[in-house]
């Protein structure tokens, strides 16, 4: 690896291929399409190619082929080699400047964890997501949702859909993301985004460092046709996100170091996405 740093640093060097390095980030453990990446990021695609070409040369990124699309995710392999060589080898003789970088795993402590989940409009799915942890969990998590741009009211279709599943909607709300920064904001332990356009959209860096993870799906609301098909693709949004708390709300937290949980979360997101493909 210390042969590999240099031409790895000089690739992320670079202002805009570093921007398509952290956006990968966010999206992880997505496979993206190049024209969604250029797209978010307001980059020509000709030029978007020639970046994932330099990332995917230094081992940064992986390349798929889905039909004729070329899709792009973190080589997190590479990722992780590197941040143990920057922040464990270079550091080694000053742990007094990389201590709370280098300090290994440690296990999270048993308490009442605040999770949020993000959406861009925090009208369906990030409010099913809110829902159900609060629902399944029972007093393990203190749960709450909100929305990069979020709509005024919450979709009818998903409010019906928790009504249906026997849920008490009363308290719901749509909130911007704003409310959870700042000083008197809670303390949060894990950050999901729901959404594929909210993973893309640059949020506060969370004081405390929560675990995050993305767990991307279809928007319901995007679904065209009669009311019975938009129902029903709002059903489909609720089991997806359902299987997914489900198996969060089966992790051990409290056993885990940060390091298992957040590969555990990852897998839940991967997991996740094969399943609604």
């Amino acid at each position: 690896m210390e042969k590999e740093i240099p031409d790895i640093l000089t690739t992320l060097g670079h202002p805009h291929r570093i921007a398509v390095f952290r956006l990968l980030m966010r999206r992880y453990p997505d496979r993206v399409p190049a024209g969604e990446l250029a797209a978010a990021l307001d980059i020509k695609p000709s030029t978007m190619s020639t970046y994932l070409s330099a990332l995917h040369r230094a081992d940064l990124v992986t390349q798929y082929r889905a039909g004729t699309s070329r899709l792009y995710a973190i080589d997190m392999t590479t990722v992780q080699r590197m941040f143990d060589y920057l922040f464990v080898d270079c550091c080694r003789n000053r742990p007094d400047l990389c201590l709370s970088l280098s300090q290994g795993p440690t296990p999270m402590s048993d308490k009442k964890y605040n999770v949020l989940f993000i959406c861009t409009g925090n009208s369906a799915r990030s409010i099913f997501a809110e829902t159900l942890l609060r629902d399944l969990a029972g007093d393990r998590f203190t749960v709450y949702s909100a929305g990069t741009r979020p709509q005024s009211e919450l979709n009818p279709f998903a409010v019906q859909v928790l009504k249906d599943k026997g849920h008490d909607t009363s308290a719901l709300r749509a909130k911007n993301v704003a409310e959870f920064s700042g000083p008197d904001a809670p303390d949060l332990d894990f950050v999901f985004t729901v959404c594929n356009q909210a993973a893309n959209e640059e949020c506060p860096a969370w004081e405390g460092q929560p675990i995050s993870g993305h767990w991307g799906m279809e928007d319901p609301v995007k679904v065209t046709g009669t009311d019975a098909e938009k129902s029903l693709a709002f059903q489909q949004a609720y089991g997806a996100l359902r299987r997914r708390i489900e198996a969060f709300t089966a992790l051990p937290v409290e056993s885990l170091d940060r390091i298992a949980l957040q590969s555990a979360v990852d897998d839940i997101g991967r997991a996740g996405t094969e399943t609604t493909a």
